[in-house]
């Protein structure tokens, strides 16, 4: 178990433990003026209005425009939305942040009319200037890509109405995100040696690793406790997010929900019911593995609260931040000399914003513009699942960062299809080299569980949040209102499918969708299994030490969006509308369940 670390304010953080914003702006004052000057470069966007007709020139110039708004705009969002996460209840950071969500919608309303306008024009005609400017040839894939689209843009005006009020449609989420991270208060709870402490977001996934069965159990109950209390709340803001996707579905003559948001990223939806398919084909195996942990933590009966506690309990594997980075350089070596250099200049440069504090976000994500460095918000405590979190997020960090120096701006970022990918891929790398480096069968053995919780936790939970999502949408979709309760019998029966008979229903489970926040954000879970997947064969192919393989995956780092992402990874070497990666995993799962049967049976 983690040594528990005292939850600090902002300013008792030591300096060295947050990331370095004045890379960005020196200080608001600066922020400001860059504000400033980002509303009048919006103000020239009505200038190149009814112009792409006039030819090459006139659409190359309208780019150039296009690249000079959005990425200040970008750079002043990233600063805001960094800074209101170091302390969520800050009313100052929280207008900041505001206002910079405003911009982007002005600025976005301000181009609305582009794609419209381009869309005037023939196929041939856009082909032909593009032959006749050698400035747009940068351009063509972009080009190719709005062409593609076009039964899904609307007219000029049905754009600019989109545009104006793309900020409601967030409102749910937004709501949801301040409700749950800074105005929700939790019960105090008792920690191992009995003392009643405040329990966070932090705190809980903690205690759910506990060796003692009773913190587990009552961070588990008083957690839900307090969602409970609002879950009619809770039922409406994701209620009207769902309405909102089906709605701006709908707009742009989607069949769904689901087909929109799987047309952003040109991924057909076979891929999302493969997944299903596969993973409801191997439930078997995750039944088999809570049956074992049932019967490895000698319970009579197996409760939701007791899914997380490493079933290995001798092994001290606890580790502080600074061997945490230590432990991930030698880890990701396989990747490269060029990959761990710019992996030790995000530790050293304050790229990463380390520990809890009040206010502050809950969980790990990497983030940044392209003009900025890739930074990570962490949470962190001394344990083996922060180290996975850390070469997650640096995962992140490094394909912006290689994305970002080998790409334009306008290739500049990559598709949240590929995004998960580069992440797991470090993860597997780094259980391949715990795996190869740890003899000892105890040892062994921690590592194996470790790593069946993250597979449990990547493939088959993330499934099983796909599948509440797409169940959510459509019944929307068909008229049926998501109430609390009709939420709640949903979600409580599909967790059950998932786990099996081994575990007891308990009723407060049957709430965890109300603090899952992924399920605002529109069909982005499902990538989560399938990276894990593309992942567990990727790092396979790069521990091997094939110098192409290693070359493969770095230029997959390097793509960004210049191309679709299915092509992307092709030509790394996974195939993913086809079945057999989404096998070869849980293949690996089997044999290393095999094996961890085999050390604790």
């Amino acid at each position: 178990m983690a040594k528990r670390q005292e939850i600090r304010k902002r300013n008792e953080v030591a300096e060295k433990d947050t990331w370095d914003l004045s890379l960005i702006f020196k200080d608001e004052q600066a922020w400001e003026s860059e504000f400033k000057r980002v509303e009048g470069i919006l103000k020239e966007s009505a200038q190149y209005k009814g112009t792409l007709k006039d030819g090459s020139e006139a659409i190359f110039k309208t780019l150039q425009h296009f690249e000079n708004l959005y990425r200040p705009t970008e750079k002043l969002y990233v600063y805001a939305s960094m800074k209101n996460d170091e302390d969520t209840a800050n009313s100052f950071y929280q207008g900041m942040q505001s206002r910079a969500k405003t911009l982007y919608v002005n600025a976005s309303e301000s181009m609305s009319w582009f794609e419209p306008e381009l869309l005037s024009l023939t196929d041939e005609e856009i082909k032909a200037m593009i032959e006749e400017n050698e400035e747009l040839t940068l351009y063509k894939y972009f080009l190719e890509q709005i062409t593609s689209n076009r039964e899904h843009v609307l007219s000029n005006e049905g754009e600019a109405l989109l545009a104006s009020v793309s900020e409601l449609f967030n409102g749910p989420g937004e709501t949801f995100s301040i409700l749950n991270n800074a105005d929700l208060r939790f019960p105090m709870v008792q920690d191992e040696e009995r003392r009643e402490v405040q329990l966070t977001h932090g705190l809980y996934r903690q205690f759910l690793e506990s060796f003692d069965r009773e913190v587990r159990k009552d961070a588990f109950q008083k957690m839900y406790q307090t969602y409970g209390e609002f879950q009619h709340t809770l039922a409406s803001t994701l209620s009207y997010n769902v309405k909102t996707d089906n709605v701006r579905a709908k707009v742009r003559n989607f069949d769904s929900a689901r087909q929109a948001a799987m047309h952003a990223n040109h991924i057909p939806e076979t891929v999302f019911d493969t997944l299903l398919n596969v993973v409801h084909e191997h439930l078997p195996l995750l039944h088999r593995y809570v049956a074992l942990r049932k019967r490895v933590l000698g319970v009579d009966t197996l409760h939701n609260y007791d899914l997380h506690t490493p079933i290995v309990d001798d092994v001290d594997f606890s580790m502080t931040y600074d061997e945490a980075k230590e432990k991930a350089l030698v880890a990701l070596a396989p990747l490269g000399e060029e990959y761990v250099r710019v992996v030790k200049e995000a530790f050293d440069n304050r790229w990463v914003d380390v520990y809890e504090n009040q206010g502050k976000r809950s969980g790990a994500y990497s983030g940044g513009a392209y003009d900025t460095a890739p930074y990570m918000l962490m949470n962190w405590h001394d344990a083996l699942d922060q180290l996975y979190t850390l070469v997650h997020e640096t995962g992140h960090s490094l394909h912006s960062y290689f994305t970002r120096s080998n790409q334009p701006f306008i290739y500049g970022d990559y598709s949240i299809f590929l995004a998960e990918i580069a992440s797991t891929t470090n993860e597997n790398i780094l259980t391949e080299h715990l795996l190869q480096t740890e003899t000892d069968p105890l040892v062994r053995a921690y590592i194996l569980n470790h790593f069946l919780d993250g597979f449990k936790g990547t493939i088959f939970r993330q499934t099983q949040f796909a599948e509440f999502e797409h169940f959510m949408h459509t019944q929307q979709a068909a008229g049926i209102p998501l109430t609390s309760d009709m939420l709640n019998d949903a979600y409580g029966k599909l967790n059950a499918k998932y786990y099996g008979d081994a575990l007891v229903r308990d009723e407060e489970i049957a709430l965890e969708w109300a603090r899952i926040p992924h399920f605002y954000y529109n069909y982005y879970v499902y990538q989560y299994a399938t990276g894990f997947a593309a992942a567990s064969a990727l790092s396979k192919k790069i521990v091997q030490g094939n110098p192409k393989d290693l070359e493969k995956y770095l230029d997959y780092l390097k793509a960004g969006s210049s191309d679709a992402p299915l092509n992307v990874i092709q030509k790394a070497g996974v195939n993913m509308e086809e079945e057999t990666y989404l096998r070869d995993a849980f293949k690996l799962f089997e044999e290393r369940l095999d094996e961890l049967e085999k050390l604790i049976g």
